[in-house]
Formats: structure tokens, C-alpha cells, sequence
């Protein structure tokens, strides 16, 4: 194979983007039959072997059952279970993935409710259970011993003259290859308790936590579990694995549902299908990268790891107050090669495709909107509004907060003195909608024709097309984008108001925004947390609740199937307006490539990985609800790559005017541009390490 050739290929592998396959699996329990469930053990590590799998666990006690009581205490079920632990750690030689099975071990006096992890024919380490649940149906202190002490040890699992593997709750374990592929253990009743080990094993390093469950379901078990999951995986900055017991444990007193979940930061990537009488394996790729990023940004998470002297410094010596966890290395070699990524990426990032989701993230962010404007009119005197009303999206957004605005203050709506402003190019559709809106809102409305003053300008400047020639540059452009931010402010001076800022955060990233006086600066701005994408929903969700009067709605429909245009070039009867996206791209592309740059520091060549999984198919994935049929697109690799650098090159240009933006609210959680706030750069800063990694993304897509 030709170098660029697999350099093309391991483009397509999730491995070669920080990304690492894991997977938890459960399946029907031989209770009291060690060599049975190594069997099925195994097997299943095959299957995961076949799916480039780098990391698979087993529930609780998996190797004997966790239901067997005083079973536990007879020699026969403890040497059988060490025989067929012997058995899989032979027969995992040759396989890819880390396993973790759950057995009871004997060291000294006391059997220990282990974790034990195998890789490539060698057991890795083995960790205790630290607490031990001995109320209601639970009653393992009659059978186990607590590891919550064992640090620093070590154990002979096969006989006196067997190597000594590291023993305790002390261990985190670290790819050579990658220290980001790094996980710790607990199981079940640790994840439960007050201060669960897996959140000193996280500040300890480890990327991924794991937990084998042997948790009996009862009505409500499964959503507590599951909200522990999502929590501990996001304020750990973590993903956590939980693998719970299935079909096969006891049924004498208690049921099993084999409930296995995988979280990231609080996101759900894979779960199971529950009550399942067959094998269940369910596979995600975790994204370390973003875990790492994370951990970057919270410094909270570094504070936390100093004041509890946790340390990996494989000292035995500790003080009371400290924590020393021992780093357990291994070797591992992923695939190579293009492979399937395991992981749902959505097309939409700030955009949930979620109903439930999407209503509740509108209500919030049109209520942050309204909030923060009214904080602002009362703080400084309860101005009246100027605002400029185009008839498009944004314009139309920042009239409706404007509005909600007055409503809860108890002030006329007349008190927004809306202006609609057409130049040149102007079409009868979006004047005559931002004219219909805000007279249906009852606002006090006025038409502002720009065009002679426009012109005037023009011709003073000796600009070839008050010569009437067609020549429609930049200039030309500016001007009438400066016009009508230059007559905002002095219509509020004259009336006592403040200019109400439309432009969003998307167009603050690409710098599509007139600098200075211009579209660029208002007193007070709104939008400047709402991406472009964001904000079609946003409107949809002011309709749907009904927010105001049908009229009002019929006009906001309508806009919504416009055009996005700044509508500055004029065009002739037949030909297409002048669109936005076409000049600069996609806004959907864009909006993705900014919210993994801001919100995750990924790099472009990763954001273009992820791209290409979400957008390369129209007809897979979720769309958001509501998203129009004739909207749903799809994007080939080189047009994602030059999307990306068409959005670095205007990133990085404009950066002076992300420097000098008015106030205006933080919505989303994906991040702002407020130099007070969010986002810090020098506007001089190079851009050429990103476009080169660009340039590296392969122009061809797998067969």
C-alpha cells in the first residue's frame, strides 16, 4: 500500500481522531459455571475482536454469578473460577480488546468481589470492590471483604509460583500508545455511595470509568441508575461504562435486566435494550480528545485534584490526606485502516433533534433573550428600541424578544420604534413582511428609503455606478449596510432609545458583519449567542407557542421560507437573488465547524471527520423536528473541505471585529465570541497551522 494511500485510509478511522471503541456486554449467566461463562466470555471478545473493539466489559462476578450466597465460601466454585479466568486470559493471546470480567478471588483470609483485567494473555492488575452493600437484599459482608484498604498490593492468582499482579483500589490503566486511553474501575455499590472511587480515579487521570454491576432491577432502579451514570460522567469530565447482570442470576428473591449504558460528559452514546434473554454487546467510540479538552478548561477539575493530594506518582508512602494511585501500562496497537465510526454525530450540534429537547432549549434561550433585555432597559432608564427590520431571520428574532420585552415591563409595544430600510436591492417580499410584522405587533413603524442618501454618497465618492454603471463592490455594498446602522443611531438620539443589534453569533465567526457603523455595532445586542441555525427553530417555537396573535404568526411563517440574503446587489427579473450561503457557504456547515472549534478546541481535520459522519447522507440520521423536506442536505468530503477553509480563512480575518462586539447575552452552552467573556485571541494572529491541517484532509472518500 502507497503511504498516501493509508494515510487516506486512516483518515476514516476513528482511532486516528482520538476516538477509542469500547463496549459493554452482557449475556445469559451459567450461575455457579465458571468455565461455561469463560466460554461465553470468550466468544463474545471475538465478536469484539471483529469490531476493532479496544476495551470490553462484563458485569459483576460475571465468571461465577453474582446470586450464588454461600456458594462463594466452597473451595470447588473458587478454584473452577480461577481455572476458567486462566482460560480466557489464555485465549485473549491474540485478541485486540482489553477485557474486564468480574470473579471472586481469594487473598490470605478473606475473597474479594473483583475486577479483573486482561490483555493480549496477561492479567493487566485486579481491582477490589471497595464497599460492600449488607442492607435490605444484599448481604456480601457475610461473603466478601471490603478493598476500600488494599493499595499498594499485589496477588498470585495462580498458585505460589504464578507472577504477582498488581492488587487494589490504587489502579488507573494507561495505553503506552495513548495516555488519553486510560481507565479506572469500580463496581457496582462503589458507584453509589457518598465520594464513589471513580471520582478520585478521575482526578487520579483516567479518561473512562467502568463499572461491573450486578444491580437487581426493581420499578425506578433503571432511571436512577441511569441519571448516577450521566451524572458521575459529567462532573468527572469522564465517560463512564456501566454493565449490569442479565438473564441467568437467581431468580429465588430478586430480578435481572442487564441494563448497560455508555455516557460521555453527560451524553448518552449507546444503551441497551433491557430484559433481553439473549447476548447484548453495545459498542460506542468515545472521543477522548474532548475529554481532554474539557479537563483543559475546567480549572475547577485541577483545583479539586490538588486540594485531595491526589497523585500518580507510584508512592507508597503517603500521608493520611493523600491519594497515590499506581499506573498500570499497556500495549496497544489499534487497527489500521478505515473503519465505521460508532458514535452518533448530529448535523446539527447546537440543534437538538429531540422534540421534547428542542422546545425546552427554545424556551430557554428566547427567555435569556427577554431577560437580559429587560435587565438592560431597566438598568439604564427604560429607553425606547430602534431597531432596523428586514423581514429576515435575525431582524425578525430581535423584534420578538423586543416585544416580549415590553410585554412583561407593562410598556406599549409602540415604544419600539421599528424601521425598515430598503437600498438598492431590496425585494417587495422582505419589505413587505418586515412591514406586516411589525405592524402586527404594534410597533411604531417607519419606512426609511436609504437609496438617495446612498447615492448621494456614492457620487461624492466617484463611484462608477452613481455614473450609472453596474458595478456593485464592496463599496457599494457598505455603503448601504453603514447607512442604515449610521441613521439607527441618530434616530436614537433623537428619540431617546437605544440601537437593538440583530447580528448572530454565526455571522460574528465569519465576520459577515459591516464594521464600525454598520450592522457590526448596536447599543445593545440580542442575537449575539444565537447561531444561525438555532434560529430558524427559534421562531418556529414562538409560532408553536403562540406567543402572539395569528397574524403575527402567518407573517413569521413566511419568513421562514425566505431566502437568507443581505439583499445589497440588485438583480434582474429571472435571476436568483443574492444569497448568503452561496458567497460564503453553507451556515449549517459552518455552524458545525464553529461549535467543535469553540466548544471542543478540536482540530480541523477532526471537525471534518465528524462533518463528513454526519452530513455525507441525507437519508441516515436525525433531522430536527419540523426541518423542512427540501432543506435536508448532503455534503461530499471535498465540499466539507472547503467549506472548513473557507471558514478558517474568514475566522481568523475577522477577529478584529469579534474584539470590539457590543454586550448581549451567552445562550447556548456551545460557547460566545464576547471578548469579555468566551472567546480571547489577537486579532493578528496566523492562521497557517490550520489551513495547512486542512490541506491534509484526503480529497477522496472510501469506496
Amino acid at each position: 500500500m502507497k503511504k498516501d494511500q493509508h494515510n487516506e485510509e486512516s483518515f476514516f478511522s476513528p482511532y486516528s481522531h482520538g476516538l477509542v471503541r469500547v463496549a459493554a456486554s452482557t449475556f445469559p449467566l451459567h450461575l455457579g459455571d465458571p468455565h461455561a461463562n469463560a466460554r461465553e466470555i470468550i466468544s463474545i471478545a471475538r465478536i469484539c475482536h471483529e469490531e476493532n473493539t479496544a476495551l470490553v466489559t462484563f458485569p459483576e462476578l460475571s465468571l461465577s454469578g453474582y446470586s450464588l450466597d454461600d456458594l462463594f465460601l466452597q473451595d470447588v466454585l473458587l478454584d473452577n473460577t480461577r481455572a476458567a479466568l486462566e482460560l480466557i486470559v489464555h485465549e485473549s493471546k491474540h485478541l485486540l480488546p482489553v477485557i474486564i470480567v468480574g470473579a471472586p478471588l481469594r487473598k490470605g483470609d478473606s475473597i474479594y468481589n473483583c475486577a479483573v483485567v486482561i490483555h493480549r494473555g496477561n492479567i493487566l492488575g485486579v481491582v477490589p470492590k471497595s464497599y460492600l452493600p449488607n442492607y435490605r437484599e444484599f448481604y456480601e459482608k457475610r461473603h466478601f471483604t471490603s478493598g476500600v484498604s488494599c493499595t499498594q498490593s499485589s496477588l498470585r492468582i495462580f498458585g505460589n509460583e504464578s507472577t504477582p499482579v498488581p492488587f487494589g483500589t490504587d489502579l488507573i490503566f494507561q495505553a503506552s500508545t495513548n495516555e488519553r486511553f486510560s481507565f479506572g474501575i469500580e463496581i457496582c455499590e462503589d458507584m453509589w455511595v457518598p465520594l464513589p472511587p471513580s471520582t478520585q480515579a478521575a482526578l487520579a487521570g483516567a479518561h473512562i470509568l467502568v463499572n461491573l454491576s450486578s444491580s437487581p432491577i426493581t420499578v425506578g432502579r433503571s432511571q436512577e441508575r441511569t441519571n448516577i451514570v450521566q451524572h458521575l460522567s459529567s462532573r468527572c469530565i469522564s465517560a463512564y461504562i456501566y454493565c449490569a447482570s442479565g438473564p441467568g442470576e437467581s431468580s429465588t428473591d430478586l430480578a435481572w435486566d442487564g441494563q448497560n449504558l455508555i455516557y460521555e460528559l453527560g451524553t448518552c452514546l449507546a444503551q441497551s435494550p433491557r430484559f433481553s434473554s439473549s447476548i447484548n454487546i453495545e459498542h460506542a467510540d468515545i472521543d477522548l480528545d474532548i475529554i481532554a479538552q474539557e479537563r483543559l478548561r475546567v480549572t475547577s477539575f485541577r483545583d479539586t485534584k490538588q486540594a485531595h493530594s491526589i497523585n500518580t506518582n507510584n508512592n507508597s508512602s503517603t500521608t493520611a490526606s493523600q491519594h497515590s494511585y499506581r499506573i498500570i501500562s499497556f500495549d496497544f496497537t489499534p487497527p489500521a485502516g478505515a473503519l465505521e465510526l460508532k458514535r452518533t454525530i448530529t448535523r446539527f450540534p447546537f440543534v437538538p433533534t429531540n422534540l421534547h429537547s428542542l422546545d425546552s432549549d427554545c424556551y430557554e434561550a428566547y427567555n435569556i433573550q427577554v431577560a437580559a433585555l429587560i435587565q438592560r432597559l431597566e438598568t439604564i432608564g427604560q429607553p425606547k428600541i430602534i431597531i432596523g427590520v428586514s423581514g429576515g431571520l435575525d431582524s425578525t428574532q430581535a423584534l420578538l424578544v423586543a416585544a416580549k420585552a415590553m410585554d412583561t415591563l407593562g410598556r406599549k409595544r409602540t415604544d419600539i420604534l421599528a424601521y425598515t430600510m430598503p437600498g438598492f436591492a431590496t425585494s417587495d417580499k422582505t419589505k413587505n413582511n418586515a412591514t406586516m410584522l411589525a405592524t402586527h405587533l404594534g410597533c411604531t413603524f417607519k419606512e426609511l428609503d436609504i437609496r438617495p442618501t446612498a447615492l448621494q454618497m456614492l457620487k461624492e465618492m466617484d463611484h462608477p455606478f452613481a455614473n450609472g454603471k453596474e458595478i456593485y463592490d464592496v463599496t457599494f455594498e457598505n455603503v448601504q449596510a453603514g447607512l442604515r446602522t449610521d441613521f439607527l443611531f441618530r434616530l436614537a438620539n433623537h428619540n431617546g432609545g437605544i440601537v437593538l443589534g440583530t447580528g448572530d453569533l454565526s455571522e460574528g465567526a465569519l465576520g459577515w458583519c459591516t464594521y464600525g457603523v454598520g450592522d457590526h455595532m448596536s447599543h445593545y445586542n440580542v442575537n449575539t449567542g444565537i447561531p444561525k441555525t438555532f434560529m430558524q427553530h427559534l421562531i418556529r417555537w414562538v409560532i408553536n407557542a403562540k406567543e402572539f396573535s395569528p397574524n403575527v404568526c402567518t407573517v413569521l411563517d413566511d419568513i421562514l421560507h425566505t431566502e437568507i440574503s443581505p439583499e445589497l446587489i440588485p438583480h434582474k427579473d429571472g435571476e436568483e437573488i443574492q444569497s448568503t450561503q452561496s458567497t460564503i457557504g453553507p451556515y449549517e456547515l459552518h455552524d458545525f465547524t464553529m461549535y467543535y472549534m469553540l466548544r471542543h478546541g478540536l482540530a480541523p481535520q477532526k471537525i471534518a471527520y465528524y462533518a463528513y459522519n454526519a452530513w455525507k447522507n441525507s437519508t441516515e440520521g436525525l433531522w430536527p423536528p419540523h426541518f423542512p423536506e427540501k432543506e435536508k442536505h448532503q455534503y461530499s468530503l471535498a465540499e466539507i473541505k472547503k467549506w472548513e477553509k473557507t471558514f478558517y480563512h474568514r475566522f481568523f480575518n475577522n477577529q478584529f471585529k469579534r474584539s470590539t462586539v457590543p454586550n448581549g447575552p451567552k445562550v447556548l452552552s456551545g460557547g460566545s465570541f464576547s471578548p469579555r467573556g468566551d472567546w480571547r485571541m489577537p486579532s493578528d494572529a496566523l492562521k497557517n497551522i490550520w489551513i495547512s491541517d486542512i490541506e491534509n484532509i484526503p480529497n477522496n472518500e472510501p469506496d
